[in-house]
Formats: C-alpha cells, sequence, structure tokens
C-alpha cells in the first residue's frame, strides 16, 4: 500500500483573495456597464442617440475627472470627503473674479492655485500632523463650503466668456464623434493616470501604502511625502472640476457640486478600488464612473424619480463594498476545508 503524494498547498491569504476578487469585480463592473447600455438601447427610445450619449457622459465631467486622483488616493488607504465643496469654492471664485473685470485666462490658474492651496492642507493635516484623512477631510468639506458662501454668498454669476461655455456644454462634441471635450479631457487623463497606477514605481508605491504603509515606509518608500502629493493633486482637478461645472451649466454658485463627494466614492468604489487600500485597477474605477452615468440617465429617460436614483447608487456602492468581501470569506472558508480534509491513501 502507498500513499499518495499529498498535493494540498496552503490556503491563500484573505489579502490574495481580495485581491483576485477586485480584479474579477472590476471586469465585472465592465460587463454591467455593456449590458446597461444594450438594455437601454433595446428598451428607451433615443437612448442611443449621439445627443443623448453626448449629455450622459458630459453630465457626470466633473464627478469623472475627481475620481481620477481619488483612486489613486483611496488605492493609498486615505479618503478626500471635500472635493465637492472645493469644486463649490472654485465656482464661487470663478463667479467672483469674473464679476470683479478679471480676465478669464487669469481666473483659471488663480482657481487651480487655490485647489492646490486646500489640497495642502488636507495632506498637511493628515502628513505632518497626523490626523486621520476621513477627519480633516470631513472638516474641510465645511470649511471650504463655507469660504465658498463667503466668496459669492448667495449670490449667481452669468454670462461667461462664449468660446470657453461652448467647451463645456453637451451640444459641442469632437467632430465624428458624441464625445464632449471635457469627457475627451477626461478620457486622455484617465490613460495617464492608469499609466502611473499600474506602470510606474510611484504606482508601486501607492499599493505598497495601501497594503502596509509601516512596511512601504521601512522599504525606502516615501510615504509622507507621496501622500501629500496625492491630496495636492486631488484638490487640483476639483478646482478644474468647479471651472468645468461653471462653464457647463453657465452659472457660478456657491452651492454647485453639492452632494458630488458621495458620486465620486461611489464610483471608485463601484469599480473595486478596495476602501481599506492597496486593491484594485484604475479600469475598474473608470467602468464605476461610466456606469453610474449610464443608469442615472437610462432612469432619467425612463422618468424614474431623482430620490430614487439616489437609492440605487446607494445600493450599488453597498454591494460594492460587501459583495467582495462576501465572496472572499466564502472561496477562503472552501480552501480551508479542502486544506483540511484527509488525504486518500491507496
Amino acid at each position: 500500500m502507498t500513499t499518495a503524494p499529498d498535493t494540498h498547498t496552503a490556503p491563500p491569504s484573505r489579502g490574495s483573495l481580495v485581491r483576485g476578487l477586485a480584479l474579477r469585480w472590476d471586469t465585472a463592473v465592465g460587463v454591467l456597464l455593456v449590458a446597461v447600455l444594450a438594455v437601454g438601447l433595446g428598451s428607451t427610445e433615443g437612448f442611443g442617440s449621439r445627443e443623448n450619449l453626448a449629455f450622459a457622459f458630459n453630465d457626470i465631467a466633473e464627478v469623472a475627472l475627481i475620481a481620477l486622483p481619488m483612486t489613486l488616493l483611496v488605492v493609498a488607504g486615505q479618503v478626500d470627503l471635500s472635493v465637492a465643496s472645493m469644486l463649490g469654492l472654485g465656482s464661487a471664485l470663478t463667479g467672483a473674479l469674473w464679476e470683479a473685470g478679471w480676465a478669464f485666462e487669469t481666473i483659471v490658474p488663480v482657481v487651480l492655485l487655490v485647489g492646490v492651496a486646500g489640497g495642502l492642507l488636507n495632506g498637511w493635516l493628515v502628513t505632518r500632523v497626523g490626523l486621520p484623512s476621513l477627519a480633516v477631510t470631513i472638516g474641510t468639506l465645511a470649511l471650504y463650503r463655507g469660504l465658498a458662501s463667503v466668496v459669492l454668498g448667495s449670490d449667481a454669476v452669468t454670462d461667461f466668456p462664449q468660446v470657453y461655455a461652448d467647451w463645456a456644454v453637451d451640444t459641442t462634441t469632437v467632430p465624428g464623434t458624441f464625445l464632449t471635450y471635457p469627457v475627451l479631457l477626461f478620457l486622455v487623463l484617465a490613460v495617464v493616470t492608469a499609466v502611473v497606477l499600474h506602470a510606474t514605481g510611484l504606482g508601486r508605491s501607492l499599493f505598497a501604502i495601501g497594503a502596509q504603509e509601516e512596511a512601504a515606509f521601512f522599504a525606502g518608500v516615501r510615504v509622507r511625502r507621496i501622500k501629500l502629493l496625492l491630496f495636492v493633486v486631488t484638490g487640483l482637478f476639483s478646482a478644474f472640476a468647479g471651472v468645468v461645472f461653471t462653464l457647463r451649466y453657465g452659472s457660478a454658485r456657491a452651492d454647485n457640486g453639492l452632494g458630488f463627494e458621495m458620486l465620486v466614492i461611489a464610483s471608485v468604489l463601484l469599480g473595486g478600488i478596495d476602501f481599506d487600500g492597496g486593491k484594485g485597477t484604475l479600469f475598474g474605477a473608470v467602468a464605476g464612473v461610466l456606469l453610474i452615468g449610464v443608469l442615472k440617465n437610462l432612469l432619467t429617460l425612463n422618468d424614474v424619480a431623482n430620490e430614487v436614483q439616489v437609492i440605487v447608487t446607494g445600493l450599488l456602492l453597498v454591494a460594492s463594498v460587501l459583495t467582495p468581501r462576501i465572496v472572499a470569506a466564502v472561496v477562503e472558508r472552501r480552501h480551508r476545508r479542502a486544506a483540511n480534509t484527509p488525504v486518500t491513501q491507496q
């Protein structure tokens, strides 16, 4: 009687399981996006028209732009809840300076500098003072929105230069496509961000920081400097999104973008970026943004109330957080059971 060779291996760690599931999750989100597009094309009149697709994707341009640096932040185990307030501050400052007679070409760099300053404040409080990013950005969420109200009050400023306004609206598209210029800009920046995250040393450092910050530090990664840079870039993109939002609606208000932070976070997490950090792909985040935009447009065309749309977004967010963890727990349990199964003897 001989003993069969033991082919059992140690069960994979929970981290490797969740990482693998995250990669498959972003694929699932991409498939779901295609499915929603197919349902819309087959069931809703006008959904597939060039005008509607241009509107649908342009309608989430600001959320999509902010989601790019937010993806990098969450991969590194951080979060910025002040992004929508910075968008509002950028919009309010754009309106106030335009009303004061500034040239629009001068306004945009000033707004971007304010975004950088806001990101520096968030990053400094997190990296130098040692406060958690969640607590810091809840505070600056209120601070930046309050500053927007101080800058512009309850007024609305309109009549921005037509040449810039035309650039942002959904009726102006790249010749031969349904892509608007803000969406095209987002796609270009998404490619750049994907290369940074998945094909550079900086990207590997982000994953290392998110997976185990202390180990990354002792491995020589400049943790504090990288996290500070991420907050600065997020502030920059948020302020620029405020300019785009202002031009797209032709109105600068202090409450512009109110609640957008939920859409940004929902898009990123829906795409499989783990809120604990260290896992996810940019493809998943982009697919999550587009899925929310397409689903929102489809529900609107079918006269679904805005309150129901918010509920749907919330359910998607909860599902995106829970499902990979539940599946990972089930798979891990099966591996452990298989590892403990007695070896059959012959």
